[in-house]
Formats: structure tokens, sequence, C-alpha cells
């Protein structure tokens, strides 16, 4: 997963500034783009989901679609980012767009069954978090990767050029560690054969679930809150701040507390409860993007107090928020005698990239409406409130409207014994 994340950051942070910038791409129509790919995956999501569920394989219903996807995750990883330099105008934004779709499509054959691994490698409740967490930090490793390729992107002579080599490197690496990581990664073989009845059948037990429904709603929220902030970041450094050349330390301090915090989760989770636990971290989001609103030129210190805030409450979120779905998919298995977890995951996912498409597209649209020009020095004050307004409002009222609708999630610890309790005496355990 850390290399992946070398993958996926560059494109959520980074492609937007590199498609208006150097493809001159305007925003609006990045905004479209990402609009018709969250479309696609409203297909491709649950059928990856539902199909990862009911494969049987040898190498397991999951892995045989990690080693499946290696080579055409890195090979559209490359094709996004080396559109030929003859297209132009409307061709380079079908280019990019089909591109992206064909990307997306690769990244959710892998990212579904590795999330839908995860789910189902442990039913209790507190290893649970042990797991996501210590996943959490060796992600943490793959921010490296990105933070050289922003860095490499931004300095670039020829940014075109350096696109293609890194994209190219990056792609051959991911691909390789997939495929090492999925030959030395444990599967229960009990859990083939046990996927839904059918496409829609599965779906429909999805929606069924009160616990999920609450929890997806806020991980929406979730996902649209962080995707304001990394596709506005390089503009809130650049053309806000005035401190582009910072701008890998900024993603640095919002590493920060992903890798050295993480740690206490496992413990405070147990302490005062995953729910809590949770609440504490949007509520810090919420004071992060609230300070946002008042940045202004040469305001960097404040730039990376928001930042670390922010972290801080993103390194909560992945580690509860994952953990908290397994206790959910269990849930769903008493009730059906199923075990879904590539639904389960298909929704997440497709939730999470909605979220970010919806953040890109309000981003481009922020952005085109407050007069940004790529080529101007500086932008008008109509661009820097956009850019206040848009990533520092809107997400701080997204994450206190998290809070509110958290507050009525009821599947706590004691809830999850008595559900795997009756799992057990059902099946005999």
């Amino acid at each position: 997963m850390s290399a992946y994340i070398g993958m996926t950051l560059p494109v959520s942070m980074w492609l937007m500034k590199f498609s208006t910038d150097s493809l001159m791409i305007a925003p609006a129509a990045m905004g479209a783009v990402y609009a018709l790919a969250r479309v696609w995956d409203a297909v491709s999501d649950p059928m990856v989901g539902y199909l990862s569920d009911g494969t049987q394989s040898p190498l397991g219903r999951r892995r045989s679609w990690l080693f499946a996807s290696a080579v055409p995750l890195a090979a559209t990883f490359i094709m996004l980012w080396s559109p030929p330099e003859s297209l132009e105008g409307v061709m380079l934004v079908v280019w990019v767009a089909t591109a992206l779709i064909l990307w997306e499509t690769a990244s959710t054959a892998f990212y579904i069954p590795y999330n839908a691994l995860g789910l189902e490698l442990t039913r209790d409740y507190h290893e649970r978090t042990r797991l996501f967490a210590w996943r959490q930090v060796i992600m943490t490793s793959g921010f490296a990767g990105a933070l050289s390729f922003i860095y490499l992107m931004r300095t670039a002579e020829d940014e075109r050029s350096t696109a293609f080599g890194l994209s190219l490197l990056i792609g051959v690496i991911v691909a390789c560690v997939i495929v090492l990581c999925a030959l030395r990664t444990p599967e229960s073989e009990g859990h083939q054969g046990r996927g839904g009845d059918g496409l829609l059948a599965s779906f429909r037990d999805v929606a069924r679930n009160p616990h999920a429904l609450v929890l997806f709603f806020v991980f929406g929220l979730d996902a649209f809150g962080m995707g304001i902030v990394s596709t506005l970041s390089a503009y809130i450094m650049d053309d806000l701040v005035g401190r582009i050349d910072l701008i890998e330390a900024l993603l640095a301090a919002w590493m920060l507390p992903q890798f050295i915090l993480v740690p206490l989760w496992i413990r405070y989770s147990k302490r005062i409860g995953k729910k809590r636990l949770w609440t504490l971290g949007m509520l810090s989001l919420v004071l992060g993007f609230i300070g946002m609103f008042f940045l202004t030129e040469g305001a960097w210190m404040r730039v990376f107090a928001c930042v670390l805030l922010i972290g801080t409450g993103t390194s909560i979120s992945a580690v509860i928020a994952p953990s908290i779905q397994a206790d959910v998919v269990d849930f769903d298995e008493l009730r059906t005698g199923q075990r879904k977890e590539g639904a389960y995951a298909a929704v997440w996912n497709f939730i999470r990239k909605a979220g970010m498409a919806l953040a890109v597209g309000i981003g481009g649209a922020a952005l085109t409406l407050g007069g940004y020009d790529p080529l101007a020095e500086t932008q008008p004050e109509a661009v820097k409130d956009a850019i206040r307004y848009t990533a520092g409002v809107l997400p701080a009222t997204v994450f206190l409207l998290g809070i509110y609708v958290f507050s009525g999630f009821s599947l706590n610890e004691a809830e999850h014994a008595e559900v795997v309790a009756q799992i057990r005496s059902r099946d005999g355990e």
C-alpha cells in the first residue's frame, strides 16, 4: 500500500495543477473530467466488489485480483501523465479523461480487493485497530515517494518530460511491489464461496445495514473535506500564501502526525472507544480548516499549524474508519450468513472517489469563477477569497456535519462482542 500511495497522492495533489498550468486545461474542464470518471465508478466499483466476493481461485478470492491489476495499474498511470505533445484543445482533454478513467478502473481492481482482504484478516475488535494503525504507519513511507514526485515536477524545466520519466519509474515499482506483497500475504480459504447471492442482492444488503449507512455518510463527508485540501493545496501555497517552495514541507507536516501519533490511537481507542476517538479527530479537522480561512500572503507558519491539526484528524480517521467498517461487515454476516467485504469495500471506494471528485469539481469551479489565470504572477483577490472559502469554511462545515451525524452511530464494543458470539454459536465454532 505504501507504493500505491506514492502513485495516488500525485494524482490527487498535483494532477490538477499539472493539467491547468502545464497542459493549459481549464480548471472547470478538469472538474468535468473527474466527474465523468466518477460516473464510470458507479458501474465499475460495484462490479469489482461483487466479483471479488464471488471469486474462487487457488490464489485466493482477493489475491488473484491483486496479481491481475498490477500491470494495468502501472500502464495507465504512465498514460495519465504522458499525453502526446501533438494533442491540444478538446483532444487533449479527451486523452486525459480516457487515461484517468482507465487508471481509476485499474485502481479499483486493486484497491477494493486489497481493502476487502484487510477487513477479513481478523475478527477481534481491538486487533483490527492495531492492524490498520500499523498499516497506516507503513503507508507513510509511500509519502516520501509522493513528495519526491511533486518536488521534481515543481522544479522541472520540462514538466511534461519529467512527468513521463517519473510515472514510468513509479509504475514499474508499484507493479513489482503489488506482486511481491500478494505472494507473501495469507488469505483465508474458508471465505471463498460465501459472497452475495447476486449483484443487486449484495448491495441491497449493504443498504439495509443501518450501521453502514451512518458510517458511509460520515466517510463521504470525510472524503470530500480531505479532497478539497488535496485539490487546492498547491494553489494555497502558490497563489494565497506565496510560498510554493514549501509545498513539500507542507505535505511532510501533514504526514508527520500520521507517523508518530498513530500508535497512540491504538491505546486511546481502547480507553475511550472508537466512536469518541474518531469524533475528536473530526474536531481537530474542523479547527484546522477554520484556520485556513484566515490565511494571508506570507503566513506560512499559520499554514503549517493548520496542517498539523488536519494531519492529526486524518491519522485518526485512517486508523479508526476501516476498523469500524470491519465491525459493520460482521453485523452483515450475522444478518445474512455471507462474507461480503468486497461489496462494502466497493461502496467505500466509490464514496471515497466521489467525495474527491466533488471536491475537485467545486475547487475547479471556484477557481474559474474567481478568474484564475495560470499565466498571471499574482492572482486577483477574487481567486484568493475563493480559495479561502473553498479550502476553509466549506470543509470545516462539512466536518461539523460529520460530527453531528456520527453521534447517532451505535455499534460499540459490547454490541460487536454479542454479534460475534451469535455468529460463532450459529456456525458451531
